[in-house]
């Protein structure tokens, strides 16, 4: 196995990466696995066991209301107890355990989702594995100071997003021809039964997630760390708050920054979340969208190691701000929006920026915190990163609950558009709003340096 991983480090794409960087990059491929299949086939498989008629058994209204209330209760607790995992893994020696806990939770986790039929427990234990998931990716993105400089911090991080997009697809295509075959689309193709489907679905991606993830577990060392190693719970909390006030006082880059982040971090999740709801309308069925989803992450793939070159030559800012207004134009085109092949064009736009504006966001925060506080600062990221995801959720809402009264359009002139677009249109004001904060942020860095 670790021949194999290094003659994989010498390959062209990897080589100019150390053993610590690469170890760091594959962790995203496999955690990436994950991500693919929470948004695509978990909410399917959900529904499958979850709708119908007879004991145990709930609306499609039901089931999509408990599906939003277990994606709300992870982004509650993941908020909560962010910092405080945060808190705990900045101390001497303990960010690779706990880290590893998480990773062992989330990955036993996601292979019994596969195993249970009633729908209540499939979501306990998915709430259970996202949890995990989401606390691991808090320690791992806090990893990126140990594992390399602040100089290649943005070709690294890039890296890391790039090939965790094309990573991905492999776990994925295996799980959805297991779901094919499961009958998930039709009878004609059936092989085998549909929780056999789902097992393999499963299985396969936890075992993904693992394996890529044992050169990390194997050769990260902890360089930054703070030497208090006792306190309570308690001063746990102080110690949180106490960061949040002295931000809010003192460090106006990073509150700026967060502030940024958590516009246009908010338009991207919405985006992403609605373009299917979008494609919908246009008549893209559910292979349409799986479609969309595989173009998506391909040219996401392609963008960030675009950006990753890029990095090397340009301020990480000035390639955040490209990515901002990339996202604002593309905002403004979902109002052309009529037919499949421009809903095509704009997936292919979201693609390119996706995953650069995330590496981005997050080696430039690296590099304006202190290191031996990674933990710490990053679980304060998390905390904006989730919370982001209600905002644009809501203007979607009031937006399309507006169209209802006008029958689902809006007039504007002498044209007419379709609820939906107008509300992605909308989002274009975060991201407006977060290149100006940004600006801020930066302006600040360089005073102080």
């Amino acid at each position: 196995m670790s021949n194999f991983i290094r003659k994989l480090n010498q390959l062209k794409p990897f080589r100019d990466l150390n053993e610590q960087e690469f170890s760091w990059v594959l962790y995203d491929v496999g955690n990436s696995a994950y991500t693919m299949l929470a948004c695509s086939l978990i909410p399917i498989w959900f529904k499958a066991d979850a709708i119908g008629v007879g004991p145990g058994k709930i609306s499609s209204d039901n089931a999509t209301a408990y599906w939003a209330l277990a994606t709300s209760v992870v982004t509650i607790v993941v908020a909560l107890i962010g910092p405080v995992c945060g808190v705990l893994a900045d101390h001497k020696d303990t960010k690779k355990f706990v880290f590893s806990t998480s990773l062992a939770i989330g990955i036993i986790a996601c292979i019994l989702n596969g195993f249970v039929s009633s729908w209540f427990l499939f979501l306990f234990v998915y709430i259970v594995t996202k949890i995990a998931y989401q606390a691991s990716l808090t320690f791992y993105d806090s990893m990126l100071n140990d594992v390399t400089t602040e100089e290649r911090s943005d070709v690294v991080s890039s890296y890391g997003y790039a090939w965790g997009y094309l990573g991905s697809c492999i776990p994925f295509l295996i799980a959805l021809v297991a779901y094919i075959v499961g009958g998930g689309l039709s009878k004609d193709f059936m092989l085998f039964s549909p929780q056999v489907g789902k097992i393999i679905g499963f299985g396969v991606t936890a075992i993904w997630w693992l394996i890529v993830t044992i050169p990390l577990l194997k050769n990260y060392q902890q360089k930054y760390y703070v030497q208090d190693t006792k306190g309570s719970v308690r001063k746990v909390f102080q110690k949180i708050f106490g960061s949040l006030k002295r931000i809010a006082k003192e460090d106006k880059k990073v509150l700026y920054f967060l502030i940024a982040f958590f516009l246009y971090i908010d338009g991207v999740g919405t985006i992403i979340d609605n373009c299917i709801n979008l494609g919908t309308d246009l008549g893209l069925d559910t292979v349409g969208q799986v479609v969309f989803l595989l173009l998506t992450q391909v040219v996401a793939f392609g963008g960030s190691l675009v950006f990753a070159r890029l990095s090397r030559n340009h301020s990480t800012v000035s390639l955040m701000k490209v990515c901002i207004v990339g996202y604002t134009v593309v905002c403004i085109y979902a109002l052309s929006l009529q037919s499949l092949w421009q809903f095509a064009v704009m997936a292919f736009g979201v693609g390119c920026f996706q995953g650069s504006i995330q590496s981005l966001s997050r080696s430039y925060y690296a590099k304006i915190i202190p290191n031996e506080n990674g933990g710490e600062y990053f679980g304060i990221y998390d905390i904006f990163a989730k919370g982001a995801s209600f905002l644009g959720s809501f203007v979607i809402f009031v937006v399309k609950k507006i169209g209802l009264l006008t029958g689902g359009v809006f007039e504007i002139g002498s044209f007419t558009f379709k609820s939906i677009n107008v509300a992605i249109a909308c989002l274009a004001l975060f991201f407006i709003l977060g290149y100006i904060f940004l600006g801020k942020s930066d302006k600040e860095r360089r005073i102080n340096n």
